[in-house]
Order: structure tokens, then C-alpha cells, then sequence
């Protein structure tokens, strides 16, 4: 199925710049001047980038959860999870049952209880129409690929 693309501005554009810092280990940067190291997976601590699409799943949820809940009650605990299972088929490399998981406690009172109840309808929303990163992956956006112009 084709999707209708909405008007594109340079008010949509989002763009992040990726630099090789060493073997195996790059850099992306934001137009704010952000910094997130990415690795292949080696010996460094530096995320992956599907550990990176995994942490933009479960940022992009929570962040909207929290705006949500945290209306009716501050949260005690706000714990996010994201998980998947990486599999190479006739499909190529790519991630399958992903799931993410959201443990949050409020506190006790009116307010609180307020927050719990609107907890799973917070997620529904997150789900179904607002968190930007979940509903790319969910719609299947493709991705091009291109080579950069020369630089002379």
C-alpha cells in the first residue's frame, strides 16, 4: 500500500550527521550540537544502532507516556524496556517481536489514581497514533539509499 506523503518543510526536516571516530566506532550529531557514540557491537560500551533504534522505541513512547501521566500525578518510578529479537530470513537482517514495556508507579491518592487508570490509554495513544518513531516502523516508511555528489 502507498502512502500519501504529507507537504515536507524545513519546519519537518529532522537530520542527524554521522562521522567515523575510530575502527568499528562512530559518532552522530544533531543539529543542536548532541552527541551519541555508536559502536558495531565490539569490546566499547557504545550502543549499537540496534540498540540505538531499540532506545529511540522506548524513548519516543516514554517521553509521550510521561507528558501524559504526569498531568494527573507525578511518577514515583517511570521504567521503560524495549526488546526484540534480531533474525537474519528470505526478509535480510531485521528485527522481530518487538515489544516495549512500561513499569511506572504513582503515588497513593486521588491523583495517583487518576494517573494509573489513564496509564494503559496513555500507552494506546503513544501506540496507535502519536510517538513518531513507532509508527514509522509500524507503517514500513522506506528508507533510500544514495551516494553523496562530489565534493569539487
Amino acid at each position: 500500500m502507498t502512502q500519501t506523503s504529507p507537504e515536507t518543510s524545513a519546519e519537518t526536516w529532522r537530520g542527524i550527521d554521522l562521522v567515523r571516530i575510530g575502527a568499528g566506532r562512530y559518532k552522530a550529531t544533531n543539529a543542536r550540537g548532541g552527541l551519541v557514540p555508536m559502536g558495531n557491537g565490539g569490546d566499547d560500551p557504545d550502543f549499537t544502532p540496534v540498540e540505538l533504534l531499540l532506545a529511540a522505541l522506548a524513548g519516543c513512547a516514554g517521553v509521550t507516556v510521561d507528558e501524559l501521566t504526569s498531568r494527573r500525578a507525578e511518577p514515583l518510578s517511570f521504567h521503560v524496556t524495549a526488546e526484540g529479537h534480531k533474525v537474519r530470513d528470505e526478509g535480510g537482517s531485521h528485527l522481530v517481536g518487538l515489544k516495549v514495556t512500561f513499569d511506572v508507579d504513582f503515588p497513593e491518592g486521588a491523583d495517583g489514581d487518576r494517573a494509573r487508570e489513564f496509564l494503559p490509554r496513555a500507552i494506546a495513544q503513544t501506540h496507535d497514533r502519536i510517538c513518531t518513531v513507532s509508527r514509522t516502523v509500524a507503517l514500513g516508511e522506506p528508507v533510500d539509499y544514495a551516494v553523496a555528489e562530489d565534493h569539487d
